[in-house]
């Protein structure tokens, strides 16, 4: 990892302190251009943001991810087609905008993350973290979720309903609804494991506020399956 050049790792106890140095500037000193940024969040193998990267030319895109292992995929695809729209940030997500400046990010992705059932300031779609995306992504940007947890979609429609918040598209069976639209030619990992398993994929597009949103109080059922790990199996 540390050989690629498309590859940035912050170190957790400096970001603690410190901003990181391409911070407001990822435009100016890496890509080189003023296209927009879109960033993916838990980005794992790095499938969509090479996907992405290559379907979407005048735009620039980050991962992001934790685990270096997977990530390392990706990143080296993205440098041995050079890739120049296309990087990588290995750091906590938590710490993500140490990264960004304010109203730098145009767009996020959320793939497949864990629905954390049981953990709501967990979830990557939840109120908690949206608080933070909105430090870096500029007003009415756009965020995208796709999942395989019907409890996580359900959550995210809730919490857009309890925020008058009109999702752009909204469906639970993607490759139903949207036959002919360009994302579908991109598949991770987890998400063709979940096609395997004959799950339908859910997704959301909706516009991010710069406010403070409220948790839906709604019950949601919970998925009868572990949507993370090493396979769909019953609890």
């Amino acid at each position: 990892m540390a050989l690629l050049e498309n590859v940035f790792q912050g170190n957790f106890e400096q970001l603690v302190e410190h901003d990181f140095e391409l911070k407001g500037k990822w435009r100016e000193n890496y890509f080189h251009n003023n296209n927009p940024i879109v960033v993916e969040l838990g980005c794992g193998k790095g499938e969509y943001t090479v996907g992405l990267a290559h379907l979407f030319p005048n735009k620039n895109f980050i991962g992001v991810d934790i685990k270096g292992a997977r990530m390392y995929d990706g990143a080296t695809q993205a440098a041995n087609e050079n890739l120049t729209n296309a990087a990588f940030i290995r750091t906590r997500i938590e710490l993500i905008d140490r990264f960004f400046e304010s109203d730098e990010i145009n767009e996020i992705w959320l793939t497949f993350p864990d629905p954390q059932m049981a953990k709501p300031r967990k979830r990557l779609i939840g109120t908690k973290m949206l608080s933070l995306y909105t430090k870096m992504l500029c007003n009415n940007g756009s965020i995208h979720l796709k999942t395989d947890s019907n409890f996580l979609f359900r959550y995210t429609e809730e919490m857009l309903k309890a925020n008058a918040i009109t999702p752009e598209i909204a469906t639970n069976n993607l490759y139903k609804t949207l036959s002919n639209n360009d994302i579908l030619s991109i598949k991770t990992y987890y998400e063709q494991k979940w096609l395997n398993y004959g799950l339908d994929i859910k997704y959301i597009k909706f516009s991010m506020p710069h406010r403070t949103l409220i948790e839906p109080t709604v019950e949601i059922e919970r998925d009868t399956y572990h949507s993370v790990g090493y396979g769909a199996q019953e609890k």
